[in-house]
């Protein structure tokens, strides 16, 4: 709808006889009327309004925190899901936990496999941490079957 030169946003909302519109001036200032660290997911009706529901917005992507990382090493589905979310176009997979024998040699497979080992073997860090727990890259460089 416009306004003169301004382009205003209109939400109808019909319950019974009851029509209410609301104008912005953009739908994104209407989704952006949320406290820091809550984010807009849809709209919800509050006190005969319609307002943006605001729900709690994580501090960190799943791929950062231990929800999207594997115990056994890398990230698990849920971690690459939201690691390309976060940066779109990228290409990112899961690991190729298939055992070298079992790869067809030259395979796109293989070939991603024997460039990982050779990307992270080389990495500089220890293997072990100061408790003797195997570090992410040790379990890593383990379920990619990297010796």
């Amino acid at each position: 709808m416009e306004i003169g030169n301004e382009k205003f946003f209109s939400v109808k909302f019909l319950s019974g006889r009851v029509a209410l519109h609301i104008l912005m001036k953009s739908f994104d200032q209407f989704m952006e009327a949320c406290w820091t660290g809550y984010a807009a997911k849809g709209l919800k009706r509050k006190s005969g309004r319609l307002v943006p529901n605001c729900v709690p917005v994580s501090e960190t992507a799943a791929w950062t925190r231990r929800e999207g990382k594997n115990p056994e090493g890398g990230l698990n589905a849920r971690g690459v899901a939201s690691y390309r979310a976060e940066n779109p176009g990228s290409k990112l997979k899961t690991a190729v936990t298939t055992p070298p024998s079992k790869l067809k040699a030259g395979s796109k497979s293989a070939k991603r496999r024997k460039s990982f080992c050779a990307r992270m073997g080389g990495m500089a860090g220890a293997m072990k941490d100061e408790n003797g727990k195997p570090t992410r890259k040790a379990l890593a460089l383990r379920k990619w079957h990297c010796n």
